[in-house]
């Protein structure tokens, strides 16, 4: 028995996320299917993370434990003949048995990308927030930074969530522009439901003067979700990197 670790990026604006939902196109469902096609058998995927409908991912890694012998090189070109446009797999390589894409998992980090002009653009708004407001990076990068640290997130978790555990260390977080795209990155050992969305948001409002500068901390502490900001749309999020 093999167990394959699948390197792959999709867009996730015509997906459901990542997990297999009924009455629903997923990422997930989409990969076994392809798996099917060319190992003829329907093998289970684990995957490293779960995504909301119309999230996307520049890098996201699931296991596969199969018979089957196809060489990695081979299943590559295989499975991206067999996937649609939105979906690649750019790396195959044999791991441990015991490996887990998920519980392996060390840290993951995602970006958020705000299209930051009056004006909307028709080529990013599947991919980007549309924010007509003025953003100041260099500040917003300083607020940022007071996510840093271990803490339990629960003002940034949104309802729902059948997490017990609520406690999740974040290593690194900044906001940077490129031209007219304001860029939020944060990197953490987990993340909860809808908590980077719910950090942009909350980003946004401090930039509007809806929520006080300098009391990121202070909700953090709180615990309560209804201190921090609106959760913002889904299209902007992108799983960037995972980290074993």
């Amino acid at each position: 028995m093999r167990n394959l670790l699948l390197t792959i990026s999709f867009d996730g604006s015509a997906y459901h996320g990542w997990q297999v939902q009924e009455n629903a196109v997923t990422v997930q469902q989409t990969l076994q299917d392809a798996w099917e096609k060319v190992c003829r058998s329907r093998d289970n995927v684990i995957g490293c993370s779960r995504t909301d409908a119309g999230v996307h991912a520049n890098m996201y890694c699931c296991n596969f434990r199969t018979e089957n012998e196809i060489s990695c090189d081979k299943l590559i070109h295989a499975l991206n003949a067999n996937l649609p446009d939105d979906i690649a797999v750019s790396d195959c390589r044999e791991v441990p048995y015991e490996f887990h894409a998920r519980y392996d998992c060390k840290s993951k980090e995602y970006i958020y990308k705000i299209w930051n002009k009056p004006e909307k653009n028709p080529f990013l708004y599947k991919y980007s927030l549309h924010y007509k407001y003025p953003l100041d990076e260099k500040f917003l990068d300083s607020q940022a930074k007071q996510f840093i640290g271990k803490y339990d997130y629960s003002a940034f978790c949104a309802a729902g969530s059948s997490v017990e555990d609520m406690v999740r260390n974040v290593t690194d977080a900044e906001v940077t522009r490129d031209g007219d795209i304001v860029i939020f990155r944060v990197r953490a050992d987990g993340f909860l439901y809808n908590m980077v969305r719910i950090m942009t948001g909350t980003l946004i409002e401090i930039s509007a003067g809806k929520i006080m500068p300098d009391t990121i901390k202070e909700i953090i502490v709180s615990v309560d979700r209804s201190r921090a900001g609106a959760t913002a749309r889904p299209e902007g999020l992108f799983l960037n990197k995972i980290f074993y």
